[in-house]
């Protein structure tokens, strides 16, 4: 049995998180009907060096062409799907207050991939309620509708104290990756995939420029 010597390509995350604005950057000059586009423009648009483009790009099935860059339209595709925006995965989202009832009113979510099917919560104002067409279910309910939805992934938008709780839940019941949008860390067995998302941190540090600027001009 011959085994194969190639490994896996492991990608940076930094790389993974640049790409999608390259991937908005050139929807957008798809919509304006231009044909090609150069590391350079892409680069000027992420206030980045060309070289960080071309490396990142290269990490995909595109290839650029001399003296014209990249096509804009094969570029899209390739992005498209190397970031996994071209294959829907439902999910469930936990927490369907202010931060939650936003998520679900968001039907842009689905461009990218990820399909919200039913919401869970606690609230018995709340539960059997429809958001944007989506139903808010009891906690209690979540296991078994995700054996019968099969759903693996899962968003957590309750208070930070109740987050721990919620992910064990997830766990337990079947969910492989937490999307969370508390501040809480919180801790999951090492095959879990996790990706914090804080909104109160990236307002931290505007402030905390905001903030510094003003002192800078006195």
């Amino acid at each position: 049995m011959v085994q194969s010597s190639k490994k896996i390509q492991v990608v940076p995350e930094p790389t993974i998180r640049r790409m999608p604005s390259y991937l908005a950057f050139a929807e957008g000059l798809l919509r304006k009907g231009q044909q090609f586009v150069s590391s350079t423009q892409i680069a000027n648009y992420m206030n980045i060096d060309p070289t960080q483009v071309t490396k990142d790009l290269s990490y995909t099935a595109i290839v650029g062409k001399t003296r014209v860059g990249y096509e804009v339209k094969a570029l899209v595709e390739v992005l498209s799907e190397f970031l996994g925006f071209t294959v829907m995965d439902n999910a469930f989202l936990v927490g369907a207050g202010s931060l939650g009832s936003a998520l679900l009113h968001d039907s842009g979510l689905s461009h990218f991939g990820l399909n919200i099917v039913a919401a869970f919560d606690v609230n018995s104002s709340t539960i059997g309620k429809k958001i944007n067409d989506i139903e808010v279910f009891h906690i209690d309910q979540f296991r078994d509708l995700s054996q019968e939805m099969n759903v693996i992934m899962g968003i957590i938008t309750v208070p930070a104290e109740n987050a721990q709780t919620v992910a064990d839940l997830m766990v337990a019941w079947g969910i492989k990756a937490i999307w969370n949008f508390t501040p809480a860390r919180i801790k999951v067995p090492d095959d879990i995939i996790v990706q914090n998302t804080t909104l109160y941190s990236n307002l931290a540090i505007i402030f905390n420029k905001l903030h510094n600027d003003r002192k800078e001009t006195r």
